[in-house]
C-alpha cells in the first residue's frame, strides 16, 4: 500500500500509478478474508472444491471436508502449494458424530469458526412413481440433515465471531423441477431451516447466506441417483453451457464478505424462480416442457 507521500511522489514526477494500483487491488481481494476460518462440506469436488480454492486465494485458512480422503488431500496440497493453510476432515454429513468430529477438529485446531459453508449434496433422476423410498431418505439426510447437523455444532462458534452461515441451496428451491421431487424437496426444506435460522440469530450477530445456483457445470449430475440409488453416471445435460463451479465460488466468496442474504444465479435461474413466483402456472408448463427434453427424460 503506496503512502500519501509516495503517491506525492508520483504523482509530481508524472509517474503512472496504473500498474501500482493494480497490485493494490490484488493484495486486497488477497486479505479479504485473511485469517479467517472457514469450513466447507462437500470439498473434494465441484462447488465446495472451487470455493475451497477462491476462499484460500482470499486468506482464509481452510478446513475441507467430504467423504473421499484421497480427493481432499488433493486440494489441501493445491492449496498449500499456493501458500495457503488447509486441514482435511474425513466427514460424511449424514452421520451426526462425523458432523461434530468436523467441527471439533476445526476448534482444536484453529481455535475458533468465521464461515460455514454447507456445500455437501447430492441429486436424483427419475419419477417419484418409480421411486425407492431410501433414495428421498438419501437426499434429505445429505442435503439437509447434513447442514442442520454442521450449523447446530457449530453455531456457537459462529455467534462468538459473528460470523456466517452459507447455505448452497438450488433454484430448485425455489421452483418445482420435474424428475428431481427428492432434491428440490430436500432443497425446500434447506431455504426454510436457514432463513428462519437467520431470523432467530439476527439481533445475534450471525449472516446466513442462501445461495440458488442454477445449472452449474460439476459431477453432480453424474452422481445423480437413479430410481433404483444407483449413480447415473452420465450427465444428460449440456455441461459447456452452464455457469463454470469457478465463476460460482467467486460470486459466493464475494457475497459472503459483503454478508449478503441471498443470491440467485444464472440469467436462467433468475427468471425461472421470478416467472415461478409471479406466474406459476404458465411456469410449470415452460419447466416441464424443458426438462422433458431431456434424453431418455422421467417426465
Amino acid at each position: 500500500m503506496l503512502t500519501k507521500e509516495e503517491k506525492s511522489f508520483f504523482r509530481k514526477y508524472k509517474i503512472k500509478l496504473r500498474g501500482y494500483r493494480r497490485k493494490e487491488a490484488v493484495i486486497k481481494k488477497k486479505n479479504k478474508f485473511k485469517d479467517k476460518i472457514v469450513i466447507i462440506t462437500g470439498a473434494s469436488s465441484g462447488i465446495g472444491r472451487a470455493c475451497a480454492y477462491e476462499f484460500a486465494e482470499n486468506g482464509a485458512k481452510i478446513v475441507l471436508a467430504a467423504r473421499r480422503k484421497k480427493e481432499l488431500d488433493k486440494v489441501k496440497k493445491e492449496i498449500i502449494s499456493k501458500g495457503g493453510d488447509a486441514l482435511t476432515v474425513v466427514t460424511d454429513v449424514k452421520k451426526i458424530e462425523d458432523c461434530k468430529n468436523l467441527i471439533d477438529q476445526t476448534i482444536k485446531h484453529y481455535k475458533k469458526i468465521d464461515v460455514l459453508i454447507n456445500n455437501a449434496g447430492i441429486s436424483m433422476r427419475a419419477s417419484f412413481a418409480e421411486l425407492d423410498l431410501s433414495v428421498i431418505h438419501e437426499l434429505m439426510d445429505t442435503n439437509f440433515f447434513g447442514a442442520v447437523y454442521c450449523v447446530k455444532f457449530a453455531l456457537p462458534h459462529l455467534l462468538k465471531t459473528k460470523g456466517s452461515v452459507v447455505g448452497i441451496s438450488s433454484i430448485a428451491g425455489l421452483a418445482p423441477l420435474p424428475g428431481r421431487t427428492g432434491y428440490s424437496a430436500s432443497k425446500f426444506a434447506l431455504d426454510g431451516f436457514l432463513n428462519t435460522l437467520r431470523l432467530e440469530n439476527k439481533k445475534k450477530g450471525l449472516n446466513v447466506l442462501v445461495v440458488h445456483p442454477g445449472f452449474t457445470s460439476s459431477n453432480i449430475r453424474n452422481t445423480a441417483l437413479d430410481k433404483d440409488g444407483n449413480p447415473q453416471k452420465e450427465t444428460p445435460r449440456d455441461e459447456s453451457r452452464m455457469m463454470s463451479a469457478e465463476r460460482v465460488a467467486e460470486i459466493i466468496a464475494k457475497a459472503t464478505y459483503k454478508r449478503e442474504r441471498d443470491l440467485v444465479l444464472t440469467s436462467q435461474g433468475k427468471l425461472a424462480a421470478w416467472l415461478h413466483r409471479n406466474f406459476p402456472a404458465f411456469t410449470d408448463r415452460i419447466i416441464l416442457n424443458e426438462m422433458s427434453k431431456e434424453p431418455d427424460s422421467p417426465v
